[in-house]
């Protein structure tokens, strides 16, 4: 092993998600380009470095870096260089050489020392001294903790979350109990925490460990759909994830739920066991339904049946009597549901009670679980829908790293009326914290397809209810005539039904091209990249979408992704490139965020109007990526609803490629025209709902490929994963005392 040490004059390279670091030193006698793992190195750090000269093909003779050590720079011009790293806000060049100039080689005992003395220094006042001595403060403390954390493995980009949530508590918070981590650090889930926590020789049998590992367990479960876990079940999971024996599982799940970590309840015979979220999340939504419900007093005393026949004279459309009947018991109940599948009129009840409700004087509001079901709301009837996350008025708290509304009980929505669309997508906590805003004697309309996929979020809400029994229903079964002549809704109809489509009838609008599994990707990307455009018109990047059961495979996102991104959007020497891991983002490139982010910020600049500013990016946002900056290590990504958004390099694990994406994805989201592979998949994938879906998301065209016989075991196929969920018991238990 060799040693040197020296200042750093420059970094070349810096991955911050690993901390690999190629970069040049400075020795008294030499200049040395160095490699290895480094938290956030900085121009004019002065390193102690201890490793082993390598020789690279390409790159040549490189000091490889085993381990380092952080000494403070001692020469003025290191000094110099370390203040005008720009890490230090406040500090450029200029102010720099002034303050070197002033204290010399005292300077960075000064700063830490006797910072105030630093307003002595020509042009900083009080103000710019407080940015330059909290910057400074800062970045001692995050290269230290990151040093510190480095040594169990944490990368960078991680230990910068954690100092962010943790701040100068950061070392002792990690020491006394590192499973903290997978709770309060978004990325750090209980695998991360548990290495970490093995590297600090904490023990297996440790009742930290065994709490996070059944944390953990139950959190994976909610991401499946389940607000609880049987507990034979959940004890079976754990001890598969914590390799412990069972009566230790089962001594913790008892403590846990003795200080109220956890609740244990009996749902249908079965020992349910509740992480604290999702219970109070189920019980406060099946307490306040029933509120809503019992307590409503309908005092509108109107003719009903001749105000509905008005409206049909005023928008020439007539009602079925079941249309009729679900108007009538949203005005005549404080909740109650309307359900069918496309075509069968839906959006015509929602135009028909916005009047209704304006002739009676009430105020109406709009809401859907996503923006683009926002979107199409606001298109077809004319009036403002919105998000329920902006209906709510959502925050993001930068201290606890969590979610909250301004609108809740404490502070409720200010309307008569809520109508929600695409109730099938609303999860349970969310639609606890839309029924905690809504006051007694508000009616509530819950509209949307319940055999379509359930939400990606734990419960099976819109379900529950409705087979609960407890709230007044209306199922929509007639497809009208105008959506007969669209063989897309008759054969959504009769995939529901269990019934094979029919296709490839000539100027129709659903085709099925039978294809071998090895050739449906080509098949897929002849059709984005020709065949549609040209025959049909379709923009291949903006009009047409691929839609498949599932991430791997020959017909999976990932490939068919990579595949459609060469051919719809190729390299070219014009079109800046990021690359993390074996995903390329490009210029142009069509992405979908993938998680809810509150925090980033966004802008609507419009020619000749003000800047719209705001916060927040959800989950399913869908947009094209028109600038990369590899200097300034981020992108920029307009959305379809001219939002533009800029990424740091860090947080591109929250937007994937979209040419292609999951059927689970597309939910709440509509498309000119729908290509989907039917190859084999997984059975649980193979099933009718998911395929009912899929083509529910097309407008004006359905294209299937593949084989025929995994359309026929879709077709047949007709259980889905049975999701643990007690709002239905709860309402049926509460449904015996009225």
């Amino acid at each position: 092993m060799e040693i040197y040490t020296g200042i750093i004059d420059e970094i070349i390279y810096y991955n911050e998600e690993n901390g690999y670091t190629v970069g040049i030193i400075e020795t008294e006698d030499d200049i040395i380009t160095f490699t290895g793992i480094f938290s956030n190195p900085t121009q004019g750090e002065n390193l102690k470095i201890t490793g082993r000269w390598t020789f690279h093909r390409r790159y040549g003779k490189q000091f490889e870096v085993e381990s380092f050590e952080l000494i403070r720079p001692d020469t003025l011009d290191g000094i110099r260089k370390y203040l005008s790293s720009g890490l230090i806000k406040g500090i450029g060049k200029s102010t720099a050489n002034k303050i070197v100039e002033l204290f010399g080689e005292k300077t960075l005992e000064i700063m830490q020392y006797q910072p105030q003395r630093i307003t002595e220094v020509e042009g900083i006042g009080e103000k710019k001294a407080d940015i330059i001595i909290e910057s400074y403060r800062e970045q001692i403390e995050l290269k230290e903790i990151m040093i510190y954390l480095q040594k169990y493995g944490i990368s960078p980009s991680y230990s910068v979350k954690i100092y962010r949530r943790y701040g100068a508590d950061t070392i002792k918070n990690v020491k006394d109990n590192p499973y903290r981590l997978a709770e309060d650090i978004q990325g750090i889930g209980f695998k991360l925490a548990d290495k970490i926590a093995a590297t600090m020789g904490i023990s297996n049998n440790s009742e930290f460990r065994i709490e996070a590992g059944i944390r953990h367990v139950l959190m994976e479960s909610a991401s499946d759909g389940h607000t609880y876990l049987n507990k034979h079940y959940l004890k079976e999971k754990s001890e598969k994830v914590l390799n412990v024996k069972i009566s230790y599982i089962d001594a913790v799940i008892s403590n846990m739920a003795f200080r109220g970590q956890l609740f244990v309840e009996n749902i249908d015979g079965s020992e349910a066991i509740y992480y604290v979220p999702y219970y109070y999340a189920e019980t406060g939504t099946a307490n306040k339904i029933t509120n809503l419900h019992l307590n409503f007093k309908n005092e509108f005393d109107g003719n009903l049946e001749q105000i509905i026949e008005e409206i049909e004279k005023e928008n020439t459309k007539q009602l079925t009597d079941k249309q009729k009947e679900s108007v009538i018991k949203a005005v005549q109940n404080g909740v109650s549901i309307i359900t069918g599948g496309p075509g069968t009129g839906k959006t015509t009840i929602i135009n028909t009670l916005i009047k209704m409700f304006e002739i009676m004087g009430k105020e109406t509001a709009l809401c859907a679980p996503t923006g683009r079901a926002a979107k199409r709301i606001t298109e077809t009837s004319r009036k403002e829908a919105k998000t329920i996350h902006r209906l709510l008025e959502y925050n993001f708290s930068e201290d606890t790293s969590t979610l909250y509304f301004n609108k809740n009980e404490h502070s409720p929505l200010e309307y008569d009326v809520i109508i929600v669309d695409e109730m099938s997508m609303v999860d349970i906590l969310l639609m606890n914290s839309l029924l905690k805003a809504i006051e007694t004697g508000t009616r509530i309309v819950l509209v949307g397809d319940v055999d379509q996929l359930p939400s990606v979020g734990a419960g099976n809400v819109l379900r529950d209810i409705i087979e609960s029994g407890v709230i007044p229903t209306t199922k929509l079964d007639k497809v009208f005539r105008q959506s007969e002549k669209s063989l897309i809704k008759v054969n959504a109809h009769n995939i529901n039904n269990g019934e094979m489509p029919t296709y490839n009838i000539k100027d129709g609008d659903f085709y099925f091209i039978k294809e071998e599994e090895g050739n449906v990707a080509d098949n897929i990307v002849t059709l984005c990249a020709d065949r549609l455009t040209s025959h049909y018109g379709f923009n291949g990047m903006e009009e047409i979408q691929v839609l498949t059961p599932m991430k791997k495979g020959v017909s999976g996102t990932f490939e068919l992704n990579r595949r459609l991104q060469e051919a719809l959007n190729p390299a070219s020497d014009i079109k800046t490139e990021k690359k993390i891991g074996d995903i390329v983002f490009r210029v142009g490139d069509k992405v979908m965020q993938i998680k809810n982010n509150y925090q980033v910020k966004w802008e609507i600049a419009i020619a000749g109007k003000e800047t719209e500013k705001g916060e927040g990016v959800f989950n399913g946002d869908m947009g094209r990526i028109r600038f990369i900056d590899n200097k300034d290590e981020c992108l920029w990504i307009e959305f379809d609803d001219k939002r533009e958004v800029r990424y740091d390099f860090t947080q591109l694990d929250e937007i994937i490629l979209a040419y292609a994406v999951t059927v689970h994805k597309s939910q709440g989201s509509e498309f000119p025209a729908v290509i989907i592979p039917v190859t084999w998949a997984p059975p649980m994938l193979l099933n009718r709902n998911l395929l009912y879906t899929a083509v529910t998301r097309a407008q004006k065209l359905v294209v299937l490929v593949g084989n025929e016989k995994y359309l026929k075991m879709m077709i047949q196929n007709n259980k889905t994963s049975e999701r643990y969920s007690g709002l239905k018991y709860r309402l049926s238990q509460i449904k015996q005392y009225f």
